[in-house]
């Protein structure tokens, strides 16, 4: 598998295990979510993890949208995250802007469509958790 940066952060050499090894390998550093694993089930773990991958099984179940955020935004998880599974290039911006920091893509894909699609679009109205700011952003946080 390739590694498609998303965010510039320097990749972690992290190990992943599944989510329901964690409690067992008291040393992980590193853990795969299914789409089922809610955010409070894995907050206990987030202060020894440095790296969360996030699974896409399918191209229409959005929940590792939910879950990169919920990282950010309500666990301040500042470790990597990255997606791995079903995606399009055209949601490289989406997937940024909730914080995922990276993409596994298969070691014959093409990163020329992602790359065009991760600068496509200059400015966004709407508040990100990872790390970017649009127009608005400032307003939202005065109102916060």
């Amino acid at each position: 598998m390739k590694r498609l940066d998303l965010s510039g952060r320097a990749p972690v050499g992290s190990v992943a295990v599944p989510f329901e090894e964690l409690a067992t390998q008291l040393t992980a550093r590193g853990v795969v979510l299914t789409p089922d694993v809610t955010f409070e089930s894995l907050a206990p773990y987030l202060p020894q993890l440095d790296l969360v991958v996030v699974t896409f099984p399918i191209f229409r179940d959005g929940r590792g949208f939910t879950q990169a955020r919920a990282l950010r935004e309500y666990g301040g998880f500042t470790g990597e995250i990255r997606a791995t599974g079903h995606l399009l290039p055209d949601q490289a911006n989406h997937l940024r802007r909730v914080g995922i920091d990276s993409v596994e893509l298969p070691d014959d894909a093409d990163p020329s469509p992602w790359e065009r699609e991760r600068h496509r679009f200059h400015t966004a109205y709407q508040f990100s958790v990872g790390g970017e700011s649009g127009p608005l952003s400032g307003l939202r946080r005065a109102l916060t």
